[in-house]
Formats: C-alpha cells, sequence, structure tokens
C-alpha cells in the first residue's frame, strides 16, 4: 500500500448556474488527497492519513475516497470543521484563498499519528498541511521517523501566501527534504526553494545533495525532468491539450510517477537509489499523460487506467 499523508478539503469551485449567475460548488480536493485518489484510479493500493471531520464536506470527502478505492481507515476523525478552498480561475490557472483555522484538517497533532498498517511500503507527502501547525509537524515527524523504514516522496506544492512564518516553514521543510527518497516540485517551487541564478539541473542537483535519490521537476506545458542522484537525466514533453483548468494537475503526476514506480518493484529502500533510466522515462511518461488528461477536465478529476496509453 501507498499511505498518502496530508489534506483532505474541498475546492470551492466557480460555476454558472442555471440563471446564468456564478456559483460555488463544492469538489473534494486537497494536494494529497488528489494524489490518492488518482493512486486509487490507477489500480494502486492506496490509503490516507489525513484530519477527517465528521460534518457534510468530510462525508463527501470519504464517500469520494471509497468510490477511488482509497482506504480512509487510517485518517482521524473530528468533529472540526473542513478545510474550504476558494477557486478563482484566470485562463484556466487557479488561485486559492483558504479557510483552515481549528478545522480537522490543519488541528491533526502528532500524537493522533497512529500506528502503520503493516502494508504501507511507501509513503507520500505534500501540500498546504506541511505549512500549518500542528498538522505539519505531525506529518514532519511521520516522514523523519519512517525514512530509514519505508521510502519516502514530498511534494511541497508551495503557496506562498499560505505560509505565516517563513523562517520556520523553511527549517521544517529542509529536515523533510533531507530524509525523503523521492522529492518531487515545480519549476516555481524550486525557484522558491533555492532562489538565485543557478540553472534548473544545478539547483536539482542541490536538492539530490541534501539526500535524495530522485528529483523530479515539472515545468507545465514543457514536461517534466527527472534527476537521479546515481546521475542520470531523463525528461518527458509536456502533451498538448485544451486546458480546462489546471487544478490537480501536478498531484495527478506524482500518482503516475508513484504507480511505476511500485509496479517495476523501484519502490523500495534497496532499490530506489538504483532506478534504471527506463524506468524513470516510463514514470515521467505515465504522469505527464495522466496530468494532461486532468487539466482538460473542470476541477481535480484524475483518469483511471483504461484512459491511458501507457
Amino acid at each position: 500500500m501507498i499511505l498518502c499523508c496530508g489534506e483532505a478539503l474541498i475546492d470551492m469551485i466557480p460555476e454558472k448556474t442555471a440563471s446564468g449567475q456564478m456559483a460555488f460548488v463544492p469538489h473534494p480536493g486537497g494536494a494529497v488527497f488528489n494524489t490518492a485518489i488518482a493512486l486509487g484510479r490507477l489500480g494502486v493500493k492506496t490509503g490516507m492519513l489525513t484530519g477527517l471531520s465528521t460534518d457534510l464536506f468530510g462525508v463527501q470527502l470519504e464517500e469520494a475516497l471509497a468510490a477511488s478505492n482509497v482506504d480512509a481507515g487510517p485518517s482521524v476523525r473530528s468533529d472540526l470543521p473542513t478545510t474550504l478552498a476558494f477557486v478563482q480561475l484566470n485562463e484556466g490557472q487557479a488561485t486559492y484563498t483558504f479557510y483552515d483555522e481549528n478545522s480537522a484538517g490543519r488541528m491533526l497533532d502528532p500524537s493522533d499519528i497512529p500506528a502503520l498498517d503493516p502494508a504501507v511500503e511507501a509513503l507520500f507527502f505534500g501540500g498546504i498541511s506541511l505549512a500549518v501547525e500542528p498538522c505539519a509537524d505531525a506529518y514532519a515527524d511521520l516522514l523523519v521517523g519512517q525514512s530509514d523504514q519505508k521510502v519516502v516522496m514530498i511534494d511541497p506544492n508551495i503557496r506562498p501566501g499560505f505560509i505565516r512564518d517563513d523562517v520556520r516553514y523553511r527549517r521544517r521543510l529542509d529536515r523533510m527534504l533531507r530524509s525523503a527518497d523521492i522529492v518531487k516540485v515545480s519549476d516555481e517551487d524550486l525557484d522558491w526553494i533555492l532562489p538565485g541564478s543557478q540553472s534548473l539541473g544545478e539547483k536539482a542537483q542541490a536538492i539530490l545533495n541534501l539526500g535524495a535519490s530522485v528529483v523530479l521537476v515539472t515545468q507545465g506545458t514543457k514536461g517534466a525532468v527527472g534527476f537521479t542522484a546515481s546521475g542520470l537525466e531523463v525528461s518527458a514533453p509536456g502533451l498538448p491539450v485544451k486546458v480546462v483548468d489546471t487544478v490537480g494537475a501536478g498531484d495527478t503526476f506524482n500518482a503516475g510517477v508513484l504507480a511505476i514506480l511500485q509496479e517495476s518493484g523501484a519502490l523500495q529502500r534497496d532499490t530506489i537509489a538504483s532506478v534504471s533510466e527506463d524506468t524513470l522515462m516510463k514514470a515521467l511518461a505515465l504522469g505527464t499523460q495522466a496530468a494532461a488528461i486532468t487539466v482538460s477536465r473542470a476541477g481535480a478529476n484524475p483518469p483511471r487506467r483504461d484512459e491511458l496509453s501507457a
């Protein structure tokens, strides 16, 4: 099982009503939630560890997880409210306004984290859950604590406007990056983590130097590039597609990568450092193809495996 650890929330997406007015429609979402859904749809045995509310939105999230064969059993339930993210779209590009104070997801405490099922072989972390406390500390402790036993992947999916204490966030992120096996960042994330005039390859190498085995960099329509500590550099071009919106694109990419790594046997502590060029290329290809389908649809709606040619 791959265990996805992080936020599950409701994306309030603007849609036109029958009367012609704009209204916000609730859609299950959150970066880590989206990756879990995408993995489940790709046929990967997947679990979700998050703080889930028992309110009507929490029920909607649980139903969505079940519909994509994701096990919500590891999650922690409470009667605190569900996080809401109001989405604004500008030519398909999404920006977010979050309502997260005292939410079920945010208030997840390190002491709430359950013992992991022995079936968990890899863990995925990311999103806004790494920026707000106490849940950020809970996920950081879990990642570091499991890093010598299981493969861990992190996609910080950095939203600068959501970070209240830059120094504290950078310190926590650095701790997690140093313990991760796979780091996925967008080119914008990479520039935020390592501001300056270095090339993309030089910045990726700096992340590898922290201890990662694989660094993946997505570049929007340009596709994605993968770097390994063993010296490989592979790329996959972006696919031409009519973009409806970009919600969930990177999250779906992560799922495609993880699916191939698991199928190839590379998602193990003793194999991830020696991932082959062919496997990494296939992982990038499936990730970009799955993401292209997601951006062609409204909201985060990842494809199922039978929709993909790879």
